[in-house]
C-alpha cells in the first residue's frame, strides 16, 4: 500500500501518485490510500506503525516543518520508506522568494473551496451517473429522475460544474426504482419532462450513433407516447417536482433547477 498522508485532504497528492503508478502496469497491486488532516504527532505514530505492518510506503505533503521532519524521523526508524512531496518545493520557493512560508495547515482549502467543492462535485456525479452506486444517493442535493435520453446525464454535469452534488436515476417502465430514492427528501428531487417528438430523437440519435437495431420498440412512437404518459403519472404519484426541458439550452435548465433547490433550501444555500 501507499499511504498519502497530509495536513490538508491530500488530494492534488493523491492524483500524482495515481498518475505516475500507472507507469507500472504490473503494480496493479498497490493500493493508495489517503489520510487526510494529519496534524499531531500521535497521528503519525498511528500511520507509520500501520504502514510498518503491512509493507507499505508513505507519501506526504506536511507543511509543517516540526510535523514533517519528526514523519521522516519516524519512518527512518521504522524502515518505512517515505517521499516528501512539500518539503524539497517549500525550500526551494522560499529560498527563491526570500520569504518563509506560513506552515498553515489547509491554507489552500481555504483560498480554493469552491474550486474543491467543484472537483467533488463532478466526482460525485459521475459516480452516481444513470443509477449507479443507489446507496449513495442520501448525500445528494438534487436527484434528476426521467426516462431513457431525457437529457439527465449533461444536466447533472452541468450542475456539478457549479457545485451541485447531483446524482441522476433513469426511470425504466415497469421496473422498481432504488428503495434509496424513498429515503430522499422529495423537495430535492427533481423530474425531466420532455414532448415524444424530442425524445424520439434522441433515441434515434442515439441509436444510430451506436448502429444499434431497433430494440424492443425503444425508437418507436407509439412507445414512447406511453413512456412519458407513464413517467408523468409515476411523477405526480411520487410528489416529484417536474420541469420542462424541451427545446431548452441546458444552462436555462440548470438555473432553473437551482433556483428550485435553493429557495426551499436556503439556510444551506451556497452555490451560484
Amino acid at each position: 500500500m501507499i499511504y498519502i498522508l497530509s495536513c490538508g485532504e491530500g488530494v492534488n497528492a493523491y492524483h500524482l501518485i495515481q498518475s505516475t503508478m500507472v507507469q507500472f502496469p504490473d503494480a496493479a497491486n498497490v493500493t493508495v490510500v489517503r489520510f487526510p488532516k494529519v496534524r499531531t504527532a500521535e497521528q503519525v505514530d498511528d500511520i507509520v506503525e500501520k504502514a510498518n505492518g503491512n509493507n507499505s510506503m508513505i507519501v506526504h505533503t506536511l507543511v509543517v516543518s516540526e510535523l514533517r521532519e519528526y514523519l521522516i524521523q519516524k519512518c527512518s526508524e521504522a524502515v518505512v520508506p517515505e517521499l516528501d512531496l512539500m518539503g524539497p518545493a517549500l525550500t526551494k520557493i522560499k529560498d527563491f522568494v526570500k520569504q518563509q512560508p506560513l506552515e498553515t495547515p489547509g491554507l489552500y482549502r481555504e483560498k480554493h473551496s469552491v474550486n474543491l467543492d467543484q472537483v467533488y462535485a463532478i466526482d460525485y456525479a459521475l459516480a452516481q451517473d444513470d443509477g449507479i452506486n443507489p446507496d449513495n444517493l442520501i448525500e445528494a442535493e438534487i436527484v434528476l429522475v426521467g426516462l431513457s435520453r431525457a437529457g439527465k446525464t449533461p444536466l447533472s454535469m452541468y450542475l456539478a460544474i457549479l457545485g451541485w452534488k447531483v446524482a441522476n436515476v433513469p426511470l425504466v417502465i415497469g421496473v422498481d426504482m432504488p428503495d434509496a430514492l424513498k429515503k430522499i427528501d422529495r423537495r430535492r428531487i427533481i423530474a425531466l419532462n420532455i414532448n415524444p417528438e424530442q425524445l424520439l430523437a434522441h433515441r434515434r440519435l442515439r441509436q444510430d450513433s451506436l448502429g444499434a437495431a431497433k430494440i424492443y420498440d425503444y425508437s418507436t412512437k407509439r412507445e414512447v407516447e406511453r413512456e412519458i404518459v407513464e413517467a408523468r403519472k409515476h411523477y405526480i404519484k411520487c410528489g416529484y417536482t417536474m420541469i420542462d426541458v424541451n427545446n431548452k439550452p441546458i444552462e436555462t435548465s440548470a438555473e432553473e433547477i437551482s433556483e428550485i433547490v435553493t429557495r426551499r433550501f436556503k439556510s444551506q444555500a451556497h452555490k451560484r
